[in-house]
């Protein structure tokens, strides 16, 4: 059975939606990869997104164009930070995903910006924790 977050394979940018303190949200778009079953993003860590993701991981994905206007409808999930060897084979997934972006220009501006970068995985809201 696919999940609704399966559904935006054919998608490499989504709108991920995280909230504030105080609920009001903001989307961002983000590129999107798949490492097998898992749906994967990166950011770096200071970031206004990894700064409420730490705080709230639901969020909401729905797929988008690269500037970020919607082009569906949205699914609930949660984000889950990865370390080891579940960050490389997401950084590996993104690199195959997006050449050009993930590969070159995002660990480039990264390490010239001093930036550490953090991977998470989006999994279908209530899914047990693994």
């Amino acid at each position: 059975m696919a999940t609704d977050i399966q559904a935006l394979r054919a998608v490499k940018t989504v709108l991920l939606t995280t909230y504030r303190r105080d609920g009001t949200p903001v989307a961002t778009p983000v590129s999107i990869a798949f490492d097998g079953a898992r749906a994967v993003f990166r950011t770096w860590d200071t970031a206004g997104k990894a700064k409420r993701l730490r705080r709230n991981p639901t969020v909401e994905v729905a797929p988008c164009t690269f500037r970020g206007r919607p082009t569906g409808p949205a699914v609930h999930a949660e984000a889950r930070r990865l370390a080891g060897d579940d960050e490389g084979k997401a950084r590996a997934a993104l690199g195959r995903r997006h050449p050009l972006l993930h590969r070159l220009l995002v660990p480039l501006a990264h390490r010239l910006m001093r930036y550490r970068t953090v991977h998470y995985e989006l999994v279908p809201a209530g899914a047990p924790a693994v």
